[in-house]
């Protein structure tokens, strides 16, 4: 995995979502989006497990009760999907700790409540971003 294979994969994501919104348009529920999402993660052949678990360990001890994200991308991409007027600073942070408890290097934040799905769109990055080699 380089830098290089997550952005494209990155731009692979966010074109899928630019289609179902551009299907669907804004204003319906996130659970809906995210149905619709994983049709063209499979239309499109990309590896995305939905719903996926993120476990949390503490003290070296795997926790009962893991996280779950929304989608995870070639086990390389965590994406939470939003449909909601603003993005908070609190989802951001819910992405950076998934991204952290989860050792992925970037995560995609997607706000389909919008006319524009690519201005709504925040892309994170983390250490284990930084730490792979460019090419």
């Amino acid at each position: 995995m380089t830098k290089k294979t997550v952005n494209d994969l990155a731009y692979r994501v966010i074109g899928c979502a630019i289609e179902v919104h551009k299907q669907l348009g804004p204003g319906l529920l996130e659970s809906v989006y995210e149905r619709c999402l994983a049709e063209e993660f499979l239309f499109r052949n990309i590896s995305f497990e939905r719903q996926a678990h993120v476990p949390i360990y503490y003290r070296g001890r795997k926790l009962a009760k893991p996280l779950r994200v929304d989608f995870l991308v070639s086990d390389s991409i965590i994406v939470e999907l939003k449909a909601v007027e603003n993005l908070l600073p609190v989802h951001q942070a819910q992405l950076l700790s998934y991204m952290r408890l989860g050792a992925k290097p970037k995560g995609l934040l997607i706000n389909f409540h919008s006319e524009n799905l690519v201005k709504a769109s925040v892309h994170l990055v983390n250490e284990y971003f930084r730490n792979l080699p460019d090419e």
